[in-house]
């Protein structure tokens, strides 16, 4: 079963001049309920699908299906999503043998800028960049399915 482990972090300081690259997301639910979720997002011009289940071990990891779609059908879904579009500029940031994914938000989650570490297993050591604050990992606050409903300018 393929499962995505990540740790998940607020972010306090310079990241975008260590940045390799950026891309614009934008994203919706087809569904969101108990932790599971079926996402529609569009990577700059590429769109996929993606399906996950609820969240295990404080959040650490949960299963993740991805798979790309074409451009027609990814308008197609994001038109029947649930209210509420995640809108963000995505940063890939070297860190040591990992890279740090730092997603700056857009409309009503302005301000919010949080930073994902991918690991291998939920034990894994990794470099913490001195950008990273305060770690959130498993906070449903910081999932972009919650920052839908209840976006970060409402806090």
């Amino acid at each position: 079963m393929p499962l995505e482990i990540e740790r998940k972090f607020l972010v306090a300081g310079d990241y975008k001049s260590l940045a390799t690259s950026s891309s614009r997301i934008r994203q919706g639910y087809i569904c969101s309920h108990n932790g599971r979720t079926v996402r529609v997002r569009a990577r700059d011009d590429k769109f996929f699908l993606t399906i996950k289940g609820p969240s295990l071990n404080g959040g650490l990891s949960r299963y993740e299906f991805e798979k790309e779609i074409s451009p027609d059908e990814g308008l197609s879904l994001l038109a029947i999503c649930e209210p509420g579009i995640i809108d963000k500029r995505r940063y890939i940031v070297p860190c040591g043998k990992h890279v740090c994914e730092v997603d700056e938000f857009y409309g009503e989650n302005e301000g919010l800028v949080i930073a994902e570490i991918e690991l291998a297993s939920e034990d894994e050591a990794y470099e913490k960049p001195p950008f990273l604050g305060k770690e959130v990992t498993g906070d449903r606050r910081y999932y972009n399915s919650h920052l839908r409903q209840n976006p970060y300018k409402k806090w």
